[in-house]
């Protein structure tokens, strides 16, 4: 499992040393100069740690986090600071953040705090199937480190599979767990997402129990 950051600092030489380092010890990072750039790039992507500069242009980071955990956004946060000041730290905790770590810092000590944080997030991957893995925090699945471009259905249904690895789901189950009482579910429409998951996974075998349901197979 890749562990994505976005990374959030003004001071572009210092981003640039920060991602070559973290990268360079197994991380993707996408650096964002400003807090509006960072705001738009979480719009199209998902992130697993954000690391982010308290003083930074157009939205600072302390107002960006406090945007977010309004929306339910619960990724882990560290502080990345050059203030010493107790209030501000303050500040950023009941904003929301995991963590601080004050500049200058040794390299070392922030690998350590990421990898607290990165023991915490493999917590949350609550089931692995063989090579497939289940971040439910994030609502996302693994396959050998990749993750899986699955729509809402896939995902539920995929899920269920791994739930009940080896053993047969029935066809009424998946009906139930992917339709609320106001959709309208069909068995073809479950053919549909069970095809396009083994276009997406050829390396994994789904069986189809005749009138049944269906299995996946470890």
């Amino acid at each position: 499992m890749l562990i994505k950051i976005l990374l959030l600092e003004d001071d572009l030489l210092f981003a640039e040393t920060l991602s070559d380092l973290l990268e360079e010890n197994g991380y993707e990072v996408v650096h964002a100069p400003n807090g509006q750039k960072a705001l738009d790039l979480l719009y199209g992507k998902k992130f697993d740690i954000y690391l982010l500069d308290i003083n930074v242009p157009l939205i600072n980071g302390i107002t960006l986090l406090q945007e977010l955990r309004d929306a339910d956004d619960n990724t882990p946060t560290v502080f990345l600071t050059s203030h010493k000041d107790k209030e501000m730290l303050k500040e950023g905790f009941l904003s929301g953040a995991d963590d601080y770590i004050t500049k200058p810092f040794d390299s070392d000590e922030l690998l350590l705090r990421l990898h607290s944080i990165v023991r915490r997030i493999k917590k949350d991957v609550v089931e692995s199937v063989g090579l497939l893995m289940h971040d439910a925090t994030h609502k996302r699945i693994f396959y050998d480190t990749h993750e899986l471009e699955l729509s809402k259905k896939e995902y539920q249904l995929l899920v269920l599979l791994m739930h009940h690895a080896d053993n047969l789901v029935p066809k009424e189950l998946i009906m139930e767990e992917l339709w609320s009482a106001g959709e309208s579910g069909s068995e073809g429409a479950i053919r549909v997402y069970i095809n396009r998951i083994k276009q997406l996974l050829p390396q994994i075998k789904i069986e189809n129990i005749r009138g049944l349901g269906y299995k996946l197979v470890s």
